[in-house]
Formats: structure tokens, sequence, C-alpha cells
């Protein structure tokens, strides 16, 4: 029970990151989508997705591996 639940944590970062680089690509190929009136705001937002997606799952993984003490000296607290 405990991995499916660590799985749901992992996936949804993910698929935020995900659609982050769609936003963003869409914005690169001109197809502006339909919340955003603008193609800046949606690279934007697109942008702002995927760098937070990706710190989540960077921040979980520091956070597990600190745990099992598997870091470098300059990583560790």
């Amino acid at each position: 029970m405990i991995r499916l639940i660590a799985l749901i944590i992992m996936v949804i970062p993910g698929a935020l990151a995900a659609l982050g680089i769609k936003l963003m690509r869409d914005m690169l190929f001109g197809i502006l989508q339909s919340p955003f009136p603008y193609l800046w705001l949606q690279f934007i937002v697109g942008l702002l997705f995927f760098l937070a997606g990706l710190g989540f799952i960077a921040g979980f993984i520091l956070h597990r591996d600190r745990k099992k003490n598997k870091v470098q000296g300059r990583f560790r607290k």
C-alpha cells in the first residue's frame, strides 16, 4: 500500500511536468490553448509547471537518498 501511495505521489508531478512541456511546445508551434489569452503567458505557465514538477521529483529522490545515506557529503545536512 505504501508503494502505491509513493507511485501516486510521483505520477502527479510527472504529469504536471509533461503538461508544462506540452504547453511550451504548443507555444513554439503557435497553438494557443483555451485558458490562455496570449502565447507568451502559455509559455510562462508551461515553464512553471515543468520546473515545479521536476523540482518536486528531484527533491523527493534527494530526500529518499538522504534517508538511505546514499548521497555525497556535500548533499548531506
